[in-house]
């Protein structure tokens, strides 16, 4: 199969609709990472994701929608659920939610739970598709399953060329790591992922969360995506908390240690987020093995370490 990158505007957009509608696969950005879309409510194309990614069927999806009303034909809303979409929608929030009865969503996207991951994206190509297409699309990142998520087209089609007719291509995604997920079909909200919404941000609106996060072995059913123990890994080793680079490691730097690259030299917590994956990428082709600052765990830290200790885990 050729794959085609085209420029993200107006055109594309109709051809990337389009080809979803006909149950195809689409890379495109979000303002998180690339992601592999599909027609949520295609069973066959929901499947299609599966396949290209190499991904375990047990781990479940997220549906992209335009917003809260878009949300209401899919899932039951909570007042926390409202709570937390009149915040922070669109944008970098994934609530977990009780599929309705009548959702239409391909089961398989639930990975067989009760419950839909959604969230409304905040990026202008992906909110376009969405409107062109009509109905959600999942889109989990547009990599084999485990490995690097992409934050430029070009990583994409280093990773998924010959097996997708289309890339969007829309430059570096802002945030540069994936949403952050909270269950929210209860009274209390539960973080099941850190991610690209801090959790200080959440906690201003709702209180403490309930930490939900706890790494489980490979062989655990998840009930978020993103969430197996291994994962978002480099083909070399990494090493965490690192000072300075053993004889045989490449390091990457953060603020004051300055390493062969660094995710943010003036150690803002927010660029080193938007610059992890691609750093992680460029090192991954140029070493054999990777040792890596220490991050604070604070803020967008949180996110940054959790990708990090995936990407480090050997099951």
């Amino acid at each position: 199969m050729e794959t085609q990158i085209l420029q993200a505007d107006a055109k594309s957009v109709e051809i990337a609709a389009a080809l979803l509608g006909a149950g195809h696969l689409v890379a495109l950005p979000t303002e998180t990472v690339y992601g592999l879309a599909a027609d949520a409510c295609n069973e066959i194309a929901v499947a299609k994701i599966f396949d290209v990614k190499q991904r375990p069927e047990f781990n479940p999806l997220i549906a992209h929608v335009t917003g809260p009303e878009a949300a209401r034909e899919l899932v039951e809303m909570t007042p926390l659920a409202k709570e937390l979409m009149a915040a922070f929608w669109p944008g970098a929030l994934t609530l977990v939610l009780q599929r309705k009865e009548n959702c239409p969503v391909a089961k398989l996207a639930s990975a067989g739970l009760s419950t839909l991951a959604i969230r409304a994206p905040k990026g202008e190509t992906a909110r376009a598709v969405l409107q062109k297409l009509g109905r959600p699309f999942v889109a989990p990142s547009a990599n084999p399953s485990g490995r690097l998520s992409p934050t430029k087209a070009c990583h994409v089609a280093d990773l998924l060329a010959g097996k997708i007719p289309l890339i969007l291509d829309d430059g570096s995604c802002r945030i540069g790591v994936e949403s952050t997920i909270i269950r929210a079909d209860g009274e209390r909200p539960i973080l099941l992922r850190a991610g690209g919404l801090s959790v200080e941000d959440i906690e201003a609106i709702t209180g403490p969360l309930i930490d939900g996060t706890a790494t489980k072995s490979d062989k655990d059913v998840p009930h978020a995506p993103g969430a197996l123990a291994s994962h978002y890994a480099p083909q070399a080793p990494l090493r965490l908390n690192a000072i300075s680079a053993q004889p045989d490691e490449g390091l990457l730097g953060f603020g004051d240690i300055e390493g062969d690259m660094n995710l943010s030299p003036k150690g803002d917590l927010t660029e080193a987020a938007a610059n992890l994956f691609s750093c992680l990428h460029e090192m991954d082709q140029r070493f054999a093995k990777i040792a890596v600052a220490r991050i604070p765990e604070v803020h967008l830290g949180r996110a940054i370490n959790d990708r990090l200790t995936r990407a480090a885990h050997k099951d």
